[in-house]
């Protein structure tokens, strides 16, 4: 009897000592830059909208130099409301807003500058778009986001150690008038300006103004510090693209990394500073009516999402409004378009219901089964033991089915570790795994597009890891392929009235194959040397009312960025049109740059002299030429 009792008594106490014994599977160790709770929300955020507005609008001109009269800023018809509306239609989570572009010119009336709104004949020069925009955003459930900057073509005091109190002044008056901002821009262009001045920017001052107000905000620039330049305009991330960067010594604009770095990250950079990618669904980032039938295609579009969200990135898209202050239905259609194209690619799952089998999980621990791949939580992940730095995971459908996109996830606040994975599907003929996409790079979102095959099971195999591997999602799909073509009606207005090419020659330089620039052909380009002028024979006098300049399409040529451009009607004496002017921008996009005349102008000739280029050498290369006529 007695001993029962003690047996019975016993079993608690044995039970106890057994799960004491039983030690829990420790989470992975944290590795390398990690992103702050900040920047894994705005990473959540994927897509947004670029607004690029202001006098560059009305000018026709994608960098103003602070000397347009503010009086041409006059929208009639400006509905701050279209544009939230429209954004959160398209999908979008947030818009940004060009507050003060290079010009100077500030989109409400501030009291820092004499280039405003206030001295605009908008409104009677009482309006605020950026109280209208911010209300907008409220209203929509969008998050607000500005573009301002430190640039200042206008101001006085640029180029002298009190512009950086006037600009950290500005900042002040933008981020405490208007709510919240979850994204502050800085773009780092440096020009001259007020006699040659260059601006020592106190980028300190700056970043300590946004937090003092925004301390959640993510501050934009060549080096972050809350996200980074792509490192081009295109709306390619690159397929290597590691959020880490190393940014000491390292300041935005002229003292920036590498285009090249900019693009793939650093693998084993010292701060967490993720890729944003920005690119206008135009040819420029203004509005132009001369562009209204040249918006960015679905096929494009497409194609951007997965080289910039697919890879690692969040997507801005530039939507420049109109003269009348709207969004132009052709943007706002093609819009629509992407957010249903998006919709139909990623509609249904095919691997919900799937099988999942880790030839590796953390300590055996149910905590990190690879069944957590393809739950909604987004905190919950499998892991691989400390020491496995390559492993698989193998998924078996519920059924053989047909796809042609693969979307995978680190869970990024315990860091970015993938380096190369690869995916395999099994051939049931050959009865042996066989490749069908490879990548490099995974990071916070990460879509392989490749073409349809069937099959019931896969393998994602992690080759090679930086620290044990941690991911938190896997997406299979079959989208709809998207092949669309520009449309070729309504050609912008430089293309009507570009004069027939047939009498055309290159005079100078006198070499076969130089009338590839004036062939019509943007695909055939020519590389000159030695900064040689350029003499464009018409064949006949003709009244020209402007001139166009279309650079090579290619990231690693040279672009004319200072010329001279004259005119003749003989040949032998010519009247100087531009000196000394500037293709803005010209670097990071390449697009054809039109210099219209303020009169027409009577001439045979044409002479485009370089003074400089992008390469900072003495050869460009050009892809066509043209001249406008009345």
């Amino acid at each position: 009897m007695h001993k029962k009792i003690l047996l019975f008594c016993s079993l608690p106490i044995l039970s106890l000592l057994f799960t004491s014994c039983v030690k829990e599977v420790e989470a992975p160790a944290p590795y390398g830059a990690l992103p702050s709770e900040s920047q894994l929300a705005w990473q959540q955020m994927e897509y947004y909208m670029f607004i690029h507005f202001g006098p560059n609008t009305f000018t026709d001109v994608e960098w103003g130099d602070g000397k347009e009269d503010p009086k041409v800023f006059n929208p009639t018809q400006m509905d701050c409301r279209q544009w939230a509306s429209i954004a959160k239609e398209a999908g979008m989570k947030a818009i940004i807003i060009t507050a003060k572009h290079h010009d100077g010119f500030c989109l409400w009336p501030s009291q820092y500058s004499t280039h405003t709104v206030r001295e605009s004949l908008w409104k009677d020069g009482k309006g605020d778009v950026l109280r209208e925009l911010s209300d907008a955003c409220k209203e929509y459930g969008l998050k607000f986001g500005v573009y301002l900057s430190p640039w200042d073509q206008n101001h006085p005091s640029y180029g002298t150690p009190e512009y950086n109190e006037v600009f950290a002044n500005t900042l002040a008056e933008v981020l405490g008038s208007y709510g919240d901002v979850f994204e502050q821009w800085f773009d780092g262009a440096n020009g001259d300006a007020h006699k040659g001045k260059r601006q020592e920017y106190d980028w300190d001052l700056f970043h300590k103004t946004v937090y003092s107000y925004h301390p959640q905000a993510v501050i934009f620039s060549d080096v972050g510090p809350g996200c980074r330049w792509m490192g081009n305009e295109k709306g390619i991330a690159g397929e290597t693209n590691w959020s880490r960067l190393n940014i000491k010594g390292f300041e935005p604009g002229l003292g920036a990394p590498p285009s090249d770095t900019l693009t793939r990250g650093n693998i084993n950079g010292e701060a967490w500073v993720p890729a944003e990618t920005d690119v206008s669904i135009r040819p420029g980032w203004f509005y132009s009516p001369r562009t209204d039938n040249q918006v960015k295609n679905l096929n494009q579009l497409m194609d951007i999402y997965y080289t910039s969200i697919g890879r690692n990135s969040n997507l801005l898209l530039n939507v420049p409004p109109s003269r009348e202050g709207r969004i132009h239905p052709n943007d706002s259609a093609r819009l629509m378009e992407f957010r249903q194209a998006i919709d139909d690619s990623f509609a249904r799952d095919l691997a919900q219901g799937a099988s999942l089998h880790a030839i590796n999980t953390r300590g055996g621990s149910a905590k990190y089964k690879a069944e957590h791949l393809l739950d909604e939580a987004y905190d919950s992940y499998w892991a691989a033991d400390d020491d496995v730095l390559s492993t698989a995971i193998e998924i078996t459908l519920q059924k053989p089915e047909t796809f042609n996109r693969f979307l995978v996830q680190e869970y990024i606040p315990l860091g970015q570790r993938v380096a190369a994975f690869s995916l395999e599907i099994w051939d049931e003929n050959t009865a042996n795994w066989e490749m069908i996409a490879d990548g490099t790079t995974i990071g916070y979102k990460r879509i392989l597009r490749f073409h349809q095959v069937t099959t019931q099971k896969l393998r994602l195999n992690i080759k090679e890891a930086l620290a044990c591997p941690v991911l938190n999602k896997v997406e299979i799909y079959n989208a709809p392929e998207h092949f669309y073509t520009s449309s070729a009606e309504g050609a912008d207005k430089a293309d009507e009235i570009v004069a027939l090419a047939e009498k055309w020659n290159i005079d100078s330089p006198a070499e076969k194959g130089n009338r590839d620039i004036i062939d019509g052909n943007m695909h055939t380009t020519r590389t000159f040397s030695n900064l040689e002028p350029i003499i464009l024979n018409l064949g006949e006098t003709l009244s020209l009312q402007g001139f166009s300049y279309t650079p090579a399409d290619n990231m690693f040529a040279s672009h004319i960025t200072k010329y001279n451009l004259y005119v003749s009607e003989d040949g032998s004496e010519w009247k100087e049109i531009r000196k000394e002017a500037v293709f803005n921008n010209i670097k990071n996009n390449p697009i054809r740059q039109d210099v219209w005349f303020s009169d027409p102008v009577e001439a045979r000739y044409v002479k485009l002299e370089a003074l400089e280029t992008t390469t900072n050498t003495t050869s460009y290369t050009i892809a066509e030429i043209k001249v406008m006529v009345e």
